[in-house]
């Protein structure tokens, strides 16, 4: 996850957010339809940055590594920009980072063999690219089950954009695209009327899904950790943050 870029005071993503125990309190997320994964076939998960996949759907990634599902994970940018004013790396170095938090990540959620696409669009700068990042999806998506990819309503531009691309290569492919919010959980509330609770859709998960998923967001120690004292290199995911994508369910908006 990148933080968003600089504007207005208004920023919901800057304002204070949500507490994850008013979510779990929340017998709407309970309501919700179970989704049904497909059981085999390609899979292609999309995600603005590297971490994004892993925020919002990491379970259902492990779920399906298990089930022997080929997983082809495409990270739109690199997510350079997560720590602009650092004096403490360059954005060349934290790709790399960042690059290889997500291959430790999904290691860790059983999937160590998935083929991972990185498209080097400029952080912060998808909706510029728009229509190349669909170019470069749709034939990724041939043969593929599912798709899943940022939601198109999250409020950051990256997620937006990179969820816009993919839904416009599914729909080209002909591909269901499963939609996870990220920020959402921050800003909006209980049945926030911003939300498309209707055709939300919950992803149990069960067994050691739930810790594998801990242990493979931990893997992300350039965003949930200071890379130095300063104000410029402080943690993008806080730990109030991360409990937002720390449950046992998934939601996806199909």
């Amino acid at each position: 996850m990148t933080g968003s870029a600089p504007g207005s005071p208004a920023d919901p993503i800057q304002a204070p957010g949500t507490p994850e125990p008013v979510w779990r309190a929340w017998s709407g997320l309970e309501r919700l339809p179970a989704a049904a994964l497909p059981h085999d076939g390609p899979i292609v998960i999309v995600a603005a940055h590297p971490d994004d996949e892993v925020l919002g759907a990491g379970g259902t990634i492990a779920r399906l590594a298990a089930a022997g599902a080929r997983l082809t994970v495409v990270s739109v940018t690199d997510g350079e920009a997560s720590h602009p004013h650092s004096s403490r790396v360059t954005p060349a170095q934290l790709a790399a980072i960042r690059a290889k938090e997500l291959r430790e990540a999904l290691t860790t959620l059983g999937a160590p063999d998935a083929d991972v696409v990185r498209l080097q669009v400029a952080d912060t700068r998808v909706g510029a690219h728009e229509d190349e990042v669909a170019a470069a999806i749709e034939p990724l998506l041939k043969g593929a089950r599912l798709c899943l990819a940022p939601w198109t309503g999250d409020v950051h531009s990256d997620h937006e954009a990179a969820g816009r691309a993919a839904l416009a290569a599914a729909r080209a492919a002909t591909v269901d695209c499963w939609m996870y919010p990220v920020w959402m959980w921050h800003w909006a509330r209980p049945d926030d009327v911003r939300v498309p609770w209707d055709r939300a859709v919950a992803v149990a998960l069960a067994d050691r899904v739930p810790e594998l998923k801990r242990k493979s967001v931990g893997c992300f120690v350039s965003q949930i950790h200071p890379l130095g004292p300063g104000e410029a290199d402080a943690a993008i995911l806080p730990p109030d943050e991360l409990a937002h994508h720390l449950r046992d369910i998934e939601v996806f908006f199909t």
